[in-house]
């Protein structure tokens, strides 16, 4: 298993979720592993037994259990947010607690077609042998259907609205007609669905009223405050640097705070005390690209440094983070270093010098 570059969450939290279910005391749904108070202390954190169960979303606590209690009943649940509001991560980790199986996933894009959704053949056997359930191709929905699971479609807005329709009558009817076999297959109990939905999609296949009477939707705000960003930030780069094994120091607690400091403002077009306005930039100044943005900082530490991340390697993965238009993004950039970096006195200095370098 260690040869596996990203393990799945009902893998990675494996014993978390077995101490959960041998201490299960209060009712188990159908089709569910265990109870939703303790599908919530999965998600939230807390104490089973002796085992200590990590948090793995750092945000509302009701949003969270409004999303459970959705998934008790035959609705259908949409995560709609900001890019980097932990939307499929929520998404994983609710199907691994509730099912055991996050795998279940249909990755929305512009090429995703209705059989992606529904089924397919398998075109040597269908013409071998004419349609049958041993030509059938099924689609993660269906599966889950089958078994009684949930099945995930992320990015749903990226998806073609005649796509998007095929799941109206999946959602619905809660069975997925099979002409070619004069068949209906009806959804066993613990079926459901969880899409998630970008904001900044909104507009590229905007979901019809009829598709999102289907769900009940739930917003992934950003996180609320400073603070809470920053643990986010720090707990997930502190896994993922155990598990990519950069042979670097975490960056000290200075620099979570620079980094994140930086991306509000830019994130809010202005300072956190409001007194200076500022451009906005074109890319995405999300908690997620804030942990890439210094994993990629101790990379660059642990292969070409002393293993300890400084101002230099948080300067480059800085400029590839924020400029990502050239004509726009380096002016907005630009402004920010003169204008606010430049004056915040002897902690961003040499950060300021570095980036300065960097966007010349």
């Amino acid at each position: 298993m260690s040869e596996i570059q990203r393990l799945p969450a009902e893998e990675l939290y494996k014993e978390e979720l077995e101490a959960l279910i041998e201490n299960e005391t209060n009712p188990v749904p159908d089709g569910w592993r265990m109870s939703p108070k303790s599908v919530l202390t999965y998600i939230m954190g807390g104490k089973s037994g002796n085992k200590v169960i990590t948090p793995k979303y750092m945000g509302d606590r009701r949003l969270v259990e409004i999303c459970i209690a959705t998934l008790v009943t035959d609705r259908a649940l949409l995560l709609i947010g900001e890019p980097g509001t932990a939307k499929s991560w929520l998404s994983e980790h609710l199907t691994a607690a509730i099912n055991g199986n996050s795998s279940r996933v249909i990755q929305g894009t512009a090429g995703t077609t209705e059989e992606q959704i529904r089924y397919s053949w398998n075109y040597a056997m269908l013409l071998a042998q004419g349609p049958s359930f041993e030509s059938l191709v099924k689609s993660p929905v269906y599966t889950a259907m089958e078994t009684g699971t949930i099945a995930r479609i992320e990015e749903i807005s990226r998806c073609a609205s005649e796509v998007q329709d095929a799941l109206i009558s999946i959602l619905s009817e809660k069975r997925i007609s099979i002409p070619e076999l004069s068949e209906e297959i009806p959804a066993r109990k613990g079926f459901s669905v969880i899409a998630t939905a970008n904001t900044r999609d909104k507009g590229v296949n905007e979901m019809s009223s009829a598709l999102k009477r289907r769900f009940n939707i739930v917003v992934l705000p950003a996180p609320a405050d400073m603070q809470t960003e920053i643990d986010i930030v720090k707990t997930r780069v502190s896994q993922m640097s155990d598990s990519f094994k950069l042979n670097s120091a975490l960056p000290d607690d200075s620099a979570f705070e620079r980094v994140v400091t930086i991306f509000r403002e830019l994130r809010n077009g202005q300072t956190l005390d409001g007194q200076i306005k500022l451009k906005p930039t074109t890319g995405v100044l999300s908690a997620a690209e804030a942990i890439s943005l210094l994993v990629n900082s101790m990379a660059l530490a642990g292969s070409f440094g002393n293993g300890k991340v400084t101002d230099s390697d948080l300067a480059s993965a800085l400029q590839g983070a924020i400029v990502k238009d050239e004509a726009k993004d380096k002016a907005a950039w630009t402004e920010y270093l003169e204008n606010v970096m430049r004056k915040r006195g002897k902690e961003y200095a040499n950060l300021y010098a570095e980036c300065r370098e960097r966007n010349a």
